[in-house]
């Protein structure tokens, strides 16, 4: 939920989530420096990323032609660089930056990103830790 727009935000999220259909990618792991500790930022760690694409396969449907639809590979690949790359201390900051360039691509009307941090350095035994958002593109 975007809190700086309100309910009319959260009304074009669930109309844009209810009119498409969706790609599920699920446990993505890729290395990334991510965290506000200073061991954390020392090396990279893995994390896992669950992506929600809404896009209208209709089309991809009929023709069964790949550039009907999102290339989930080309996906993975974008995703992958952008953890490399990005060294944020934040996993909501990783998640915004993940959801702001997939809702660039052609056909993506929303998406929906869980990343989760594997080993989080907290003081108690905790699995692991994850935050999800969702976005819809302009």
């Amino acid at each position: 939920m975007d809190t700086h727009t309100g309910a009319a935000s959260d009304h074009r999220v669930d109309d844009a989530i209810a009119t498409s259909d969706r790609i599920e990618l699920r446990g993505l792991r890729v290395m990334c420096i991510i965290g506000v500790i200073a061991h954390e930022r020392a090396a990279p760690q893995p994390i896992s990323i669950d992506l929600d694409l809404y896009v209208d396969m209709r089309r991809a449907g009929e023709s069964d032609d790949v550039s009907d639809t999102v290339d989930y590979g080309e996906v993975c690949e974008r995703v992958e660089a952008l953890c490399a790359d990005s060294k944020p201390r934040l996993l909501e900051r990783m998640a915004a930056l993940i959801a702001a360039d997939l809702c660039s691509m052609e056909l993506v009307t929303a998406v929906a990103i869980t990343v989760t941090k594997l080993r989080p350095p907290v003081a108690v035994d905790l699995g692991t830790s994850a935050v999800r958002i969702t976005r819809i593109a302009d």
